[in-house]
């Protein structure tokens, strides 16, 4: 598995339309609210050129992609933290994401219903921004009672971790995000086990009409949801084509999943031999026994070395015993990290 991105956003935003248009699953879409009672989920292949390049220079029969996985959250509405709509259910599938994209929808629609009876973005951000956020402060409440007992008992790291709680309630009582916090490495470890909602990196996601071509101020991506609901249905080489006619040069899956491995500095590796070449996603800065892990635990713990040969340099010799003539592949150790467009061959021994 590559990550996981949880959909959200408020009822009848469009969020079950593009989860449908990007995983092809067939989750429910309807104009009326909670038509989504529980969440779905969405695994797909993520689209890399350089895939079926390496099969075809390294010689293998087949090739096998690294994954996203999409689960689309039904809709959150005002006293979700408190359990209006389901809501409590609903946050809970947020807290098991990688990543959030929210959904708002930036255009009028009189056939499509609007929870708060109009179209307005920025209003819409703020609901859901504001549910996360009593949420996470519900969540660290919690905790701070939990951690009484220790104290008393003169527990001092968690004296220490009361005091860093008491620091984040202000924070998110004013309205902001945890992951807008300058966080130590032990205060992120903390945040970590907490779970909480607004320390997950998030997507904003303009739903936008045929007509507006521009993305809006203040989202990272703007999708149409019923062109890609289109071009979902349509033969691989008909959707081409109607990209290419309306000027698409990238679908809404290939925006959302460049913005999100950008958003979780996230890169792509490679394996390759005479069985198959498969890719694999890792965070940048993983060094060569973690990735080796991400195959099989046993070829991390253990890592002897890693042969390495970088995409463009194989595209360059043209095949990989003419890399290894070259001097191209080369021997990497335990502290090497990993590059976007290796390809690994990790040797191990257990």
């Amino acid at each position: 598995m590559g990550f996981s991105l949880g959909i959200v956003g408020l009822p009848n935003v469009g969020k079950s339309t593009i989860f449908n248009a990007l995983s092809k699953a067939g989750a429910e879409v309807s104009n009326y609210p909670f038509c989504t009672k529980s969440k779905n989920e969405g695994v797909v292949p993520v689209p890399d050129p350089r895939l079926e390049r390496v099969r075809e220079l390294m010689k293998s029969p087949k090739a096998f992609p690294t994954t996203i996985e999409f689960v689309d959250i039904a809709g959150l509405v005002k006293g979700a933290s408190k359990g209006e709509g389901l809501g409590n259910q609903f946050l809970s599938y947020i807290r098991e994401v990688d990543a959030i994209a929210h959904v708002v929808r930036c255009f009028p629609d009189p056939n499509v219903a609007h929870v708060d009876g109009s179209v307005d973005p920025k209003r819409d951000i703020d609901t859901i921004e504001t549910e996360l956020a009593l949420a996470d402060l519900g969540t660290i409440s919690k905790r701070l009672q939990s951690l009484e007992s220790q104290i008393k008992a003169r527990d001092k790291n968690a004296l220490k971790e009361k005091e860093f709680l008491q620091k984040i309630e202000p924070h998110l009582n004013s309205g902001k995000p945890v992951r807008a916090l300058v966080l130590s490495d032990q205060e992120k470890a903390l945040i970590k086990g907490l779970n909480l909602l607004t320390a997950k990196p998030i997507l904003y996601v303009a739903n936008v009409d045929e007509s507006q071509a521009a993305k809006p101020d203040g989202f990272d991506i703007a999708i149409c949801g019923k062109l890609e609901s289109e071009l979902s249905e349509l033969s691989e080489a008909e959707a081409t084509e109607l990209k290419k006619e309306l000027g698409i040069k990238e679908s809404g899956l290939e925006r959302m999943i460049r913005a999100g491995y950008e958003l979780l500095d996230l890169i792509t590796f490679f394996t390759s031999n005479e069985k198959e070449t498969r890719a694999w996603t890792v965070g940048k800065g993983t060094l060569a026994p973690q990735a080796a892990g991400k195959i099989h635990s046993d070829m991390a713990k253990g890592f002897i070395s890693a042969e390495i040969i970088h995409y463009s340099d194989l595209e360059k010799s043209g095949s990989h015993s003419k890399a290894k003539e070259m001097g191209i592949a080369r021997t990497e150790g335990k502290n090497y990290e990993i590059k976007d467009g290796d390809i690994a061959y990790f040797r191990f021994n257990v």
